[in-house]
Formats: structure tokens, C-alpha cells, sequence
């Protein structure tokens, strides 16, 4: 089985690369769009010309399923993309309900892009999930660049969960796939108080399911 993986940059090298791991009987095929990072400050009508045609191509070329491994394209727009596609497409998003099971404090942080923020998916998210969770949502617009440029800026990112900590913030969320790379990064600045959550685990859950049919 082909099993395609799209991103706007090297966040979508970090789900390839859990995928690849988890399921290896099978073909992995990367597709990225780094010409039009970022994407996270993009509106939904630009999202949807700049995906649309890559999705189209990697349906083309004999992709059995597709991993949107882009939160901000799936909280905006997998409804269109999936009414215009006949392959399957398994989105990634923000895990407010995940987090909402599991913090102590009552309080989470989620890391997403502006435009994941915005949007009505996540909304509807932290409507249905999070009704007794206070949600902090630092400014980290910047931070898929820099990851995406390897110039990570340190003590931005230490002040950043310094704030959210304070705040007794006990879950973290990485609503961006960038932002997998610099996960163990993110547990070792709070010391390992908190849980860091990102959705790969679930996506390959949600692939094996789909392989076995």
C-alpha cells in the first residue's frame, strides 16, 4: 500500500518517519510545500489552491490513503479537500480532547499556528472538549519558520513554556507538526511536569485500521 504524507515543510519528515517506523510493509510517499511557508497565517481559499493540486497529483501517482500531517489544512479545510478527492485523507489536529481527559490543573496549553487558532474546527473542538479547561494559547506564529530554517531561537521557546508553567499549565499540546522536533526540546525546559501531547500514535492507529479494512 502507498501511503501518502503532506505538509508544508519538515513536520510532514517527522509523521513520514513515525509512519515509516510503525508500519514498514508499506511505501511512504512525502509530498511538501515549502515554496509557500508558511501556511499558518494563510486563509482558507489559499490553503485550498496551494493543496488542492498537490493532493491531486499524489492521488495521481497511486497513493492508497494521504496524512494530511498539516494541523492548520485540516482544521480549515479537509471537509472541501475530501468532497474534491476520492482518496482517503486522514487529517491531524490539535488534541484538546486528549488533553482535556488528562490534566489535573484544569488548565492546558495548545501551540498552533494563527490560522489553526481561527479556525472553526478548533472552535468546535474546545466547545465539545473543553467547557471545564481553561486553554492558554501563546503566540508562536514564528516558531514554524525558525524550526523550518534550523535557527531555533531557545530562549523564546524557554520563555514561552516558562509562561504557560506559570500559568499551571500541566498538558501541552503541539498543535503543529513542526513542532515535533523540538518536542523533547519542550520536556526537558518544563523538567518533565507536564505531558506533551502530538497526534502521530493516533494517526498510525488510524492507518492500521484502515489497512486491515
Amino acid at each position: 500500500m502507498i501511503i501518502g504524507v503532506f505538509d508544508s515543510g519538515v513536520g510532514g519528515l517527522s509523521v513520514a518517519q513515525a509512519v515509516g517506523a510503525a508500519l514498514p510493509d508499506h511505501q511512504i510517499m512525502l509530498r511538501e510545500d515549502k515554496v509557500n511557508l508558511p501556511y499558518g497565517t494563510k486563509s482558507p481559499e489559499e490553503l485550498y489552491n496551494l493543496v488542492l493540486p498537490i493532493l491531486e497529483e499524489m492521488e495521481r501517482a497511486g497513493c492508497d490513503v494521504i496524512v494530511i500531517a498539516c494541523n492548520t489544512v485540516t482544521t480549515n479545510i479537509i471537509s472541501e479537500l475530501r468532497v474534491a478527492l476520492q482518496t482517503p485523507l486522514i487529517g491531524m489536529e490539535p488534541m484538546v480532547k486528549q488533553a482535556a481527559k488528562l490534566t489535573k490543573s484544569g488548565i492546558i496549553a495548545v501551540f498552533a499556528t494563527p490560522a489553526t487558532v481561527k479556525s472553526k474546527r478548533y472552535a468546535w473542538l474546545k466547545q465539545e472538549y473543553c467547557d471545564k479547561v481553561a486553554i492558554i494559547e501563546p503566540d508562536v506564529r514564528n516558531w514554524a519558520q525558525m524550526i523550518e530554517s534550523n535557527e531555533i531561537n531557545m530562549q523564546e521557546v524557554r520563555d514561552i513554556i516558562a509562561k504557560v508553567l506559570q500559568k499551571n499549565a500541566d498538558v501541552l499540546v503541539l498543535g503543529c507538526t513542526h513542532y515535533h522536533w523540538i518536542e523533547h526540546t519542550i520536556q526537558e525546559i518544563a523538567l518533565k511536569k507536564v505531558t506533551v501531547l502530538q497526534p502521530e500514535d493516533l494517526v498510525i492507529q488510524e492507518l492500521r485500521l484502515y489497512i486491515q479494512g
